[in-house]
């Protein structure tokens, strides 16, 4: 069954197989309102979640550089980024205690490619208008800025939670799962460079997440990370018609340049 995305759940779906691209890009816009706890606690063994996030997160921090770095939602501010190399850390939110700023974060007030990082840590697993909040990120944030997703996994244990009656209407079960290529779609829509994915934390109740299942069936993983660059030229290949054509308007070139990548 090579190529065929086998999905447990998105978004509340029923059990499904879909080998088709074009069902990852379907609206993910709902009417209905989720409520977002407040705090990791709230989530049935929500401190092991984040004790995970923070320890695949960690090697990440010391790489971040500029001057700004948004944390937007009540559960991302929670997250530790003391290592991170941006100094000026600010979380944004509807509501929180956490929250130095209290705004909509499909409104954020800042100016456009004005943070050098965002971290939307589960914050799009209960957004109404996903595709929506990522465009508003993708405005504030400078070129080559840094971009962090973490959400849970559809495909896990905590997907299959969805299918059960009684859990459907509790933490974390009531939230919004979206599957890990689907938010690489997204991000390639976007124009985003991904340096990372990962999925952890089989086991919910686990401390430690089930480290040696993990490392045999990562796919299965509870909690799945993003993190990706903005780009400002095109990622995808351009066809070999297209550079041709290029060629012929250029004429000769007489001298070569070359660039030299900067390092990250």
């Amino acid at each position: 069954m090579a190529g065929i995305l086998i999905r447990f759940i998105i978004d509340g779906s029923p059990l499904s197989y879909s080998p088709k691209i074009g069902d990852r890009m379907k609206p993910a816009q709902i009417t209905r309102t989720i409520s977002s706890p407040l705090s990791w606690s709230e989530i049935p063994w929500g401190e092991y979640y984040r004790a995970a996030l923070e320890q695949q997160l960690a090697p990440w921090w010391p790489k971040l550089f500029g001057y700004h770095l948004l944390k937007i939602g009540p559960l991302s501010s929670q997250i530790s980024t003391e290592k991170c190399g941006i100094s000026h850390q600010v979380s944004i939110g509807a509501k929180g205690d956490n929250m130095q700023v209290i705004a909509d974060p499909y409104r954020l007030p800042f100016s456009a490619k004005s943070v050098d990082a965002c971290l939307l840590s589960h914050t799009l697993s209960f957004a109404s208008d996903p595709h929506r909040m990522l465009r508003e990120v993708d405005r504030v944030l400078i070129d080559d800025g840094w971009l962090i997703l973490t959400g849970f996994n559809p495909t896990s244990l905590v997907g299959l939670g969805k299918l059960v009656p009684g859990l459907r209407k509790r933490l974390p079960y009531s939230s919004r799962m979206f599957s890990m290529m689907r938010m690489l779609d997204w991000l390639q829509l976007l124009n985003y460079e991904v340096l990372y994915e990962h999925r952890c934390q089989i086991l919910p109740w686990n401390r430690r997440g089930g480290l040696f299942i993990g490392k045999h069936l990562p796919v299965l993983g509870c909690l799945s990370i993003i993190v990706a660059r903005k780009r400002t030229i095109p990622l995808t290949p351009t066809s070999l018609r297209e550079r041709s054509q290029r060629a012929s308007w250029r004429g000769t070139v007489g001298a070569t340049k070359s660039f030299r990548k900067r390092s990250d």
